[in-house]
């Protein structure tokens, strides 16, 4: 799923277990791992994944500079934000996402903008939200 073209926002996240979610995100999501950066006592420092020609950026909580910034979902209490991922076929993602255990919190559906889509939360309630509509081609 890799490819040349390279996207200019790069979400980031934290996790309380990194490594986990990050195995976790692959096989639920088809994330793929493109580098990832071991950090003391089995955490991940630093880890990139891609999805088509998109990235994410996740590492596990600390307290640094960034962690200030930056907490697990759990740690504060709220959401503050989802990640938007164009997929080709969203249903059988989302039949993969379900069946790696993703709750899914908003079921398949149509939209009035010719999307299809759902969402689901990650074991840590990270918020994913996987559809159809890709913003790069659409015009309303």
């Amino acid at each position: 799923m890799t490819s040349t073209a390279r996207v200019t926002i790069v979400p980031t996240m934290r996790y309380r277990d990194a490594p986990k979610m990050l195995e976790w995100l692959c096989r639920a999501f088809g994330f793929e791992r493109h580098f990832v950066v071991p950090g003391d006592g089995g955490t991940i420092a630093h880890a990139q994944l891609t999805y088509g020609n998109g990235m994410i950026m996740l590492g596990s909580a600390r307290d640094d500079d960034w962690g200030t910034l930056v907490k697990p979902v759990a740690d504060v209490g709220a959401r503050t934000g989802a990640a938007y991922v164009v997929v080709s076929d969203v249903d059988a993602h989302c039949a993969r996402a379900r069946a790696a255990g993703a709750e899914i919190v908003r079921e398949l559906e149509n939209t009035p903008y010719g999307s299809r889509e759902y969402a689901a939360r990650d074991p840590e309630g990270q918020v994913w939200s996987f559809g159809t509509y890709d913003p790069w081609v659409a015009v309303l």
